[in-house]
């Protein structure tokens, strides 16, 4: 009732269309905040039923069951199981993911460390990716039944047909199998050391390995904006709007961009779906270049049968993907005025 009487008069004060957008911004928030809380719920379940005994890692140390009860205690593993359910829950919203069973470190310092070296590979992928849609994809409208268009139309589409570990198999085997230009995987070249995640980073070593995979990644990214730029600008060059902007005698280069900014709004909801399935695609495409970022390590410790890093692991994810489509959501609503209204 209260929650309801707040709403009522918040909605009373915020008139207008920025108190809508507002009221819609706090919506989606909320049903986000829920949204969540259902997913580490769903993942509470089902680790537990997939790892009824986790400290069945510590029998390869020849750890005895006293020790191991131990263990289970220092876990919270002895509580009756509601208990533990809070306990997840709260821990989680206060950022505390437990301690890996494998690194016997927090999975906090283990998740940012992996998140950051997925970050510092998709985030410059999908910006490069996008930008060159926008263009490639107006430009293939435009000259649509050339032979630059079908040509370009027909590589694209191909592109976007295979699987992205699969393309990354092939370049790793062409470029640096058998022509040995670019290393085989991995971010650095080993043994290196490294204080913090700038000093992995800044050095040309870092840039020698990061280049295929940034390149192979926003190739493959490009290719579903472009389709789908082209496929919106056709569209838009239908409008009304543009025979006006002909008729009172405006460039065809004004037309084209003003053309190309009208067809860019579909971008922005495919831009919040792209986010989170490079996150999850991450898994199979890191695994492939050897990249030490966060989808590999989920491997890693599925594989270790570490239980509290793989949830940790699988709980950032999904917030990123739910978090990405809900901002392109707001974005859209935002840009687009028939969304406003």
């Amino acid at each position: 009732m209260l929650l309801a009487r707040y709403i009522t008069r918040l909605t009373i004060r915020l008139r207008g269309t920025k108190g809508i957008m507002i009221l819609r911004i706090l919506y989606k928030v909320a049903i986000l905040f829920l949204f969540y809380i259902a997913i580490l719920t769903f993942q509470f379940i089902l680790f537990r039923l997939a790892f009824p005994d986790p400290t069945i890692i510590y029998l390869r140390e020849g750890l005895g069951p006293e020790e191991r009860e131990i263990i289970r205690r220092s876990f919270g593993l002895d509580k009756p199981l509601y208990e533990q359910y809070v306990l997840y829950i709260t821990n989680f919203l206060r950022g505390d993911m437990g301690f890996s069973f494998l690194y016997k470190v927090p999975v906090k310092e283990i998740v940012i460390d992996r998140l950051l070296s997925t970050m510092i590979l998709v985030m410059p992928a999908i910006a490069t990716a996008y930008l060159a849609a926008w263009l490639i994809g107006s430009y293939m409208a435009w000259k649509r039944g050339s032979l630059v268009e079908k040509t370009v139309l027909s590589i694209l589409t191909l592109i976007h047909s295979l699987p992205l570990f699969w393309i990354g198999l092939i370049v790793l085997i062409v470029f640096a199998v058998e022509l040995r230009i670019f290393p085989p995987g991995g971010m650095r070249t080993p043994p290196y050391e490294a204080a913090s995640f700038i000093d992995k980073i800044a050095s040309i070593d870092f840039l020698y390995h990061w280049i295929l995979p940034y390149l192979v990644l926003t190739l493959y990214i490009m290719s579903g904006p472009a389709l789908l730029m082209r496929a919106s600008m056709i569209s838009t060059m239908g409008e009304d709007f543009i025979m006006t902007l002909r008729a009172v005698g405006h460039s065809e280069r004004r037309v084209m961009r003003d053309a190309s900014r009208y067809s860019i709004l579909p971008l922005i909801t495919q831009l919040g779906i792209t986010i989170g399935l490079s996150f999850a695609g991450s898994v199979a495409f890191e695994t492939v270049f050897s990249w030490p970022g966060i989808g590999r390590e989920l491997v890693i410790a599925f594989n270790s049968l570490d239980y509290p890093l793989a949830q940790g692991i699988f709980a950032i994810m999904s917030l990123a993907i739910i978090t990405s489509n809900t901002v392109a959501d707001i974005l859209y609503s935002y840009l687009d005025p028939r969304v406003k209204r």
